[in-house]
């Protein structure tokens, strides 16, 4: 098996555990969210993003919460607007 399928097949590994740890360290957090380590140091150090430093130094942030973090602010597209728009409509005229 050459080598560029084997680093492929080890990222797929690395991204499946790294999707089941709840606890993630800065350098997780970076890979699974996609941000960069200087802007999530800057979002921690405005306290922008929900982060813990159990030693005052380390940073940690649980799954979940960078989860809703990522999803805060939802947009929603016109169909999506458009749907609910049409069921707020149909229930409407049903009461």
């Amino acid at each position: 098996m050459n080598t560029i399928k084997l680093d492929e097949r080890l990222e797929r590994i690395e991204s499946l555990l790294l999707a089941n740890k709840k606890v993630l360290t800065l350098e997780e957090a970076c890979d699974y969210t996609g941000i960069s380590r200087s802007y999530l140091y800057k979002l921690t150090s405005t306290g922008m993003i929900p982060h813990s430093k159990p030693s005052g130094k380390l940073i940690y942030f649980e799954r979940e919460e960078l989860e809703h973090w990522l999803m805060q602010n939802k947009k929603f597209s016109d169909s999506d607007f458009k749907e609910s728009a049409a069921h707020k409509s149909k229930e409407e005229r049903n009461s």
